[in-house]
C-alpha cells in the first residue's frame, strides 16, 4: 500500500493543519488585500466628486454584519462560495485594464461578498422574547445570501452611471405620472421630461429621476432583511414592494414640488429639501416595515 503523501512529509502535514485552522477573518482580510486595486479605484471615484459617496454606507453595513457575527463565523468554509470567491478575484485581477473599470469592480465586490458568504453562518440567534410571563429561547434567524450580495453591489460608485443610462427615461416616466396626478387641478402638458403647468415651465431634473431614492430603498431593504433574519425566499418575495414604494414615492414627491412651483410657493426657503427628505423618509419607512414584518412564527414551545 502506498503511504499517503502528507504522512511521508510531517512538516507539510503540520502546515496544512495550521492552514485549516486559520481564522475566518484572516481569510477575509487576505482577500480584501488581494482586491486592493478595486478599493483604490472606488475611493478615487468618490474623492473626485464624480459620484455620490453612498457606497460607504453599504460597506459599513457589511462590516457591521461581520463584526456582529465574528464569533459565529464558520471554521470550515463552504467550498462552492469559496471557489466563487477565488474565481471572481482572479477574474477581476486578469481583467483589470482590459475591461471597463465599473465592470471589473462589480466582479470584484461580488467575489468579495462570496468570500464573506463562505464563512458566514446560515443562521444566527435572535433576541430572547417573553411570552406568557416566561422567557423563551430566541428563535434562529436566517442570514440571507441575496441581501449580502445586494449590499456589495450597492457599495459600488454607480449613481452617476445609473443617472447617465437610466436617468432620462425615469424622468420622463415621472413627468408623465405627475401629469396624470396634476391634471384635475392644473392645465398640464408634458414636453419631454418637462411639464408646462398653467403656462409655467417646470423641468424634472436629475435629482427627480428617483435614482438616489431607489438606492436608498434597496439599501434599506437589504439592511433590514439581514437585521430581521429574512430568508432569501422571503427577501425576494418582498422586493416588488421596494420598486413600488420608490416609484410611488418619487412620483408623489415630484407632483408636490411641481404643484408648489406652479402655484408660486416653490421658491420658499427649504421647501424643496423638506419635501424631498419627507418623501425619502416615508419610502424608506414603508420598505423597512414591509421587509421587517415577520411571517407567522411557530408556537413558543417549538422555538429552539
Amino acid at each position: 500500500m502506498t503511504t499517503p503523501f502528507l504522512l511521508r512529509r510531517p512538516h507539510l502535514q503540520t502546515w496544512s493543519m495550521r492552514l485549516d485552522r486559520a481564522p475566518a477573518l484572516a481569510w477575509v482580510a487576505l482577500q480584501t488585500a488581494a482586491l486592493w486595486p478595486t478599493w483604490r479605484w472606488m475611493a478615487a471615484r468618490l474623492q473626485d466628486g464624480s459620484d455620490d459617496p453612498l457606497g460607504w454606507l453599504a460597506l459599513a453595513a457589511l462590516a457591521a454584519l461581520v463584526l456582529a457575527l465574528r464569533r459565529d463565523l464558520r471554521t470550515a468554509p463552504r467550498l462552492p462560495w469559496l471557489a466563487a470567491a477565488l474565481a471572481g478575484t482572479l477574474a477581476a485581477t486578469v481583467l483589470r485594464g482590459a475591461a471597463p473599470a465599473l465592470l471589473v469592480s462589480l466582479i470584484a465586490v461580488l467575489a468579495w461578498a462570496a468570500g464573506l458568504l463562505a464563512f458566514l453562518p446560515v443562521t444566527r440567534r435572535g433576541a430572547m422574547r417573553v411570552q406568557g410571563g416566561v422567557l423563551w429561547p430566541a428563535p434562529r434567524l436566517a442570514v440571507g445570501r441575496l441581501p449580502v450580495l445586494g449590499l456589495a453591489v450597492l457599495a459600488l460608485p454607480l449613481i452617476a452611471s445609473l443617472q447617465f443610462y437610466a436617468g432620462y427615461p425615469l424622468r420622463v416616466l415621472t413627468a408623465e405620472a405627475s401629469r396624470w396626478l396634476l391634471a384635475p387641478w392644473f392645465a398640464v402638458v408634458r414636453e419631454g421630461s418637462s411639464l408646462s403647468v398653467n403656462g409655467v415651465l417646470v423641468i424634472v431634473d436629475a435629482p427627480c429621476s428617483g435614482v438616489q431614492m431607489a438606492w436608498a430603498g434597496y439599501f434599506t431593504a437589504c439592511a433590514v432583511a439581514l437585521w430581521a433574519g429574512r430568508s432569501d425566499r422571503a427577501f425576494t418575495l418582498r422586493l416588488p414592494l421596494v420598486g413600488a414604494a420608490v416609484l410611488v414615492g418619487n412620483v408623489l414627491r415630484n407632483s408636490v414640488l411641481v404643484a408648489l412651483q406652479a402655484s408660486g410657493h416653490g421658491e420658499l426657503p427649504g421647501v424643496h429639501e423638506g419635501v424631498g427628505v419627507a418623501a425619502l423618509a416615508a419610502v424608506c419607512g414603508v420598505i423597512a416595515m414591509g421587509m421587517g414584518l415577520a411571517a407567522r412564527r411557530a408556537p413558543a414551545d417549538q422555538c429552539y
